[in-house]
């Protein structure tokens, strides 16, 4: 009896067996089958006309325990379409009797590549896909921003040159500032530089921006997860010969080094002067120096590796400008805002240089959770003429600087900025809390009289940082 009760229950056994495998390897027919598509909408931010953009992806998800025909998954603009779709390994812009195993997925790839055309004004593009089975229909809708512009790619450029704002300029493989030529870029230009893309200035870069329309400095991955991410571009380099630079309203950011300038100016002016400019989001420097000249006023240096740092001496000047840096989730802050010193490792020791420099109605500023304990560092070696000068500027740290002149500077008084919102990645550095922040009229008369709103300073005594109240 136990024998027949042991074979009984292994037939039944196989019998489910068999009956489980025989639906799974059936097709469920039923309208109410159940799919899953995990987007019904695929966006692409700006996507610069004949250079492309990444690929996004969706599921396709089978939650029946039975296999689902896709009688069609088709791309509705066809092979005409600036979208192209691969579904599920093959590129194609239709595919009819598709199989999803029980409880499998797919994934549909898609790319667009705008065509250029005469607009040059932003416009959008749009397409969808279908995916058809058991009598329902389902779409998932695409669309891409678009926008036509100039494409450089490993351009030198000679003679004097203007930039105009018309259409935006895509850098691919840099460009390189010939050594006796002028580039000047007008008002509300916006640069995007590829990955591989650094300017290079041998001659002169002239920037031309205002208030309200600046020059845009950036990379040119502006899709979500990109638009923001520090190192996407190198950076502007001012070489050995580079001269007269000078810098209105630019906007410059996410490169991994924003500004870096090197060697003595050929002449009597700074090799390169800062106005009203805004430095972020620079993955390892925001301005960098190495024995060379540069002027700054009523400029805004924020959230980078190291925001500024100046090596082997050189002659400096930054006047109400701000300086600040909150770790996020890209960058943590972990080295001082202002780094100064008048030498240099070489392959045959130290080398020194003379070092003069001048930090005016500044802010240097960071989070107190940083474990930075001076936020200001000046650093001095051997004999060479060694002359810098705080005077009425606002910093964080254990101590004041060494090896300097101190003239009335606020240690560890928190400037009181507007707004930080590390999450969302907001910053405004604007003083809004007059009655209480302490460097509201704390700072001595200079000639410089717009802060970078552009709003007057000259009435009364000014304010400390690139923003008066």
């Amino acid at each position: 009896m136990k024998l027949y009760v042991t074979h009984y229950c292994i037939l039944l056994f196989t019998f489910c067996l068999l009956l489980y495998s025989c639906k799974k390897d059936s097709f469920i027919t039923s309208p109410d089958a159940r799919l899953y598509i995990n987007a019904d909408t695929l966006k692409y931010d700006t996507v610069f006309t004949t250079t492309g953009s990444i690929t996004k992806s969706f599921k396709i998800i089978n939650q029946n325990d039975q296999k689902l025909r896709l009688s069609k998954v088709k791309l509705m603009g066809g092979t005409g379409s600036s979208f192209k779709i691969n579904v599920n390994g093959t590129a194609t812009s239709e595919v009819s009797d598709l199989e999803i195993a029980a409880n499998d997925s797919i994934y549909i790839f898609v790319a667009v590549t705008i065509n250029p055309n005469t607009a040059n004004l932003p416009f959008v593009v749009s397409d969808s896909i279908l995916i058809s089975y058991n009598n329902n229909q389902r779409f998932v809708q695409l669309q891409a921003y678009g926008q036509n512009a100039n494409f450089l790619l490993n351009t030198t450029v000679t003679g004097n040159i203007n930039w105009t704002n018309t259409r935006p300029y895509v850098i691919l493989g840099g460009i390189h500032i010939d050594t006796s030529a002028t580039l000047t870029i007008a008002a509300g230009c916006k640069i995007y530089a590829h990955a591989n893309a650094p300017f290079i200035i041998d001659g002169t870069l002239i920037i031309n921006g205002v208030k309200n329309n600046e020059v845009v400095f950036t990379g040119d991955r502006l899709d979500y997860d990109y638009k923001d991410l520090p190192a996407s571009w190198p950076g502007l380099y001012f070489k050995n010969t580079s001269k007269n630079n000078l810098l209105n309203y630019a906007i410059i950011k996410n490169a991994y080094q924003a500004v870096v300038v090197q060697n003595p100016s050929v002449n009597i002016n700074p090799k390169i002067i800062l106005h009203q400019c805004i430095i972020d989001n620079a993955y390892d420097a925001g301005i960098s120096c190495i024995n060379s000249s540069l002027q700054a006023d009523n400029s805004l240096i924020i959230n980078c590796g190291n925001n500024i740092s100046m090596i082997y001496g050189g002659d400096y000047t930054l006047t109400h400008c701000t300086v600040a840096a909150y770790s996020n989730a890209y960058l943590t802050h972990k080295n001082p805002l202002l780094s100064i010193s008048n030498f240099a490792s070489t392959a045959i020791g130290t080398a020194t240089n003379n070092l003069n420099a001048v930090f005016r109605n500044c802010i240097f500023w960071a989070d107190t959770t940083s474990f930075v304990p001076n936020e200001v560092v000046v650093n001095k070696q051997g004999s060479n003429t060694f002359a810098v000068l705080f005077d009425k500027n606002i910093y964080r740290g254990a101590n004041d600087p060494a090896n300097s002149i101190l003239n009335g500077n606020i240690r560890n008084a928190d400037p009181l900025f507007d707004s930080i919102d590390i999450t969302k990645r907001y910053f405004d550095f604007r003083i809004t809390k007059k009655s209480i922040a302490p460097g509201i009229n704390k700072g001595t008369i200079t000639s410089f009289i717009k802060d970078l709103d552009n709003k007057n300073r000259n009435n009364g005594i000014p304010d400390l940082g690139c923003y008066e109240k």
